[in-house]
This record gives structure tokens, sequence and C-alpha cells, in this order.
């Protein structure tokens, strides 16, 4: 199975499944066998890239509705 990844309303980005988190070097987080994990989306966390629930304490707000993106620009 893939991943599944949700972003919730006013929270985190919530990651489920057969997945890896690497760093911007290309090394991989040690995630303990979780096969879920979430994300900080408000900045907030002391455990980023992970989510701690900051958001809720300093009242990040961002509702968020499915859309579709627009087709990617071509490359020059």
């Amino acid at each position: 199975m893939g991943a599944k990844i949700t972003v919730n309303h006013n929270g985190s980005i919530r990651v489920e499944g057969d997945f890896e988190i690497l760093d911007p070097t290309g090394k991989a987080f040690g995630l303990g066998g979780r096969t879920t994990v979430s994300l900080c989306r408000c900045g907030h966390s002391a455990t980023k890239p992970f989510c701690d629930g900051s958001h809720r304490r300093v009242g990040f707000c961002d509702p968020v509705e499915a859309r579709d993106l627009p087709p990617p620009q071509p490359k020059l």
C-alpha cells in the first residue's frame, strides 16, 4: 500500500502507510516502526518536521478544501 496524506483543518498533515521521510541530505528519519505520523503545518512545533500539537496553543487557523492544481508550466 502506498502512502495516504490528509491535510487536517487548522492542524497537521497526517501521513499513513508505506513511506519514509528524508532530511535535505537524503538521510532518513528513524520513525521507530510507525506507519502513521503527523507533520507540522503551523511552524511552531518543537519537534519539526513532526507535529507536537502547538497549532492548538497558537490558534493556527487554515481550513482546507481539495482543489485541482493547474497544469505544470513547461520547463524552459
